[in-house]
Parts: structure tokens; sequence; C-alpha cells
């Protein structure tokens, strides 16, 4: 469900169609973020730290109300909820799209993502599913490697106003488990303010205990 912005009343209707205008109007950054909590939690409880990790990321998202907006024509669409589009990868290396449906609740929340990977992994191909609403974030985790940037292949001919999120492998920094987040927003929805309002309430969220 949605609801439309009163972009008239909006104090940043100007900010709005301006950056709207841009052949590229996303903007973005890397930080690093303490999991060493989280880590441990997730081993505590025993389950998949990728999916504990994507829910305190969707918690964050879903906490701040400019990360549910989205460009629908000249329009602006608040959505009462985002859910993660996961890049999700298979045994032969190769990846789908996915959709897992954001909950409060981490066990229900864990049991959708659960049942998603496993249907992703039993299908061939990159979109194992269709997507009519764009109340996303596109998310992928590059274990692998840490990394200090990062940029995301894009078609400026496709509208797409969605945050896109990734996290990198995690690093061990005195002491500490540090985790590196690349978020990439819309200039046109969101500023650099706001990206710092999701760094923090992330962190708040990888430190609480569910």
């Amino acid at each position: 469900m949605y609801k439309k912005l009163d972009i008239k009343s909006w104090a940043r209707r100007e900010h709005f169609e301006f950056f709207r205008k841009f052949e590229e109007p996303f903007f973005g950054l890397v930080a690093d973020v303490d999991v060493t909590t989280a880590y441990a939690r997730a081993k505590a409880l025993g389950v998949s730290f990728f999916v504990y990790y994507t829910h305190r990321i969707a918690a964050a998202v879903n906490g701040i109300e400019e990360f549910s907006y989205r460009i629908s024509g000249d329009e602006v669409l608040v959505y009462d909820r985002v859910d993660v589009s996961a890049t999700l990868t298979r045994e032969d290396n190769t990846f789908g799209f996915s959709l897992i449906e954001y909950h409060p609740d981490f066990d229900i929340f864990y049991k959708g993502a659960r049942q998603e990977i496993a249907r992703v992994r039993q299908t061939q191909g990159l979109f194992t599913r269709s997507f009519e609403v764009d109340n996303l974030i596109h998310f992928s985790a590059i274990p692998w490697f840490s990394f200090t940037s990062l940029s995301h292949a894009r078609s400026f001919a496709f509208p797409d106003s969605c945050p896109k999120i990734s996290v990198g492998k995690i690093k061990e920094v005195n002491g500490c488990k540090m985790m590196p987040v690349s978020l990439h927003v819309h200039h046109a929805l969101m500023d650099g303010y706001h990206t710092g309002l999701f760094f923090e309430l992330l962190q708040q969220k990888l430190d609480e205990k569910l």
C-alpha cells in the first residue's frame, strides 16, 4: 500500500525537480559498520548471519520515511513497507533476483528468507519471479573481499528510484568485526543527511537485541 506525497508542500520540492532530470541522479558512499555484536548474536541463535544482517538493514530502511519514497511519473509514492530484492547465489556461482518481504519480527522474516533462498537455488536464470511494485531495496552481498568504493550497472533509460545497498567481507579492526556497507540513493528523493540517518540507525539495529 502507498499514499501520494504532497509535492507542492514538500520542503524538498525544488531539489526533487532539479535532481530528477539528471541522467545519473544516484549518489553513493561506503562506510564501515560494527557487526561484532550482531555476528555474536546470530551465532548464538544458530541462524544465518546473512539473513540476520539483511533483516537489520531492512529494519533501518523501514525506519526512515525517505527510503520508502519512489518516483512514479511526476508523482512520489510513499510505501508503507519496503521489502528486499536480494541477489542470491547458486552452486554454479550464478545468481537470481529474489523478493524477501520485510517483517519486524525476525522469526517471520527468517522463515520467509530461507524459503526464498531455497526457491532461487532451485531455479535458473536471472529473473526468477515478477516484480509488480518497486517498494524494494536492491540488495547484494560481496563476501569475498572488503571494499572502500562500489558502483552499479545502470540503465539510464529504465526509470528507477530504489535504494541500492551492498555489503562486503568482514574485517578485524582493533578486535572488532567491521563490515563495509555501500549505499546508493536517488538524489531527487533524499540527501546526504538521510544517508547519515541510515548509517546511524543501522548501527543501532545491529547493536540492539532482537
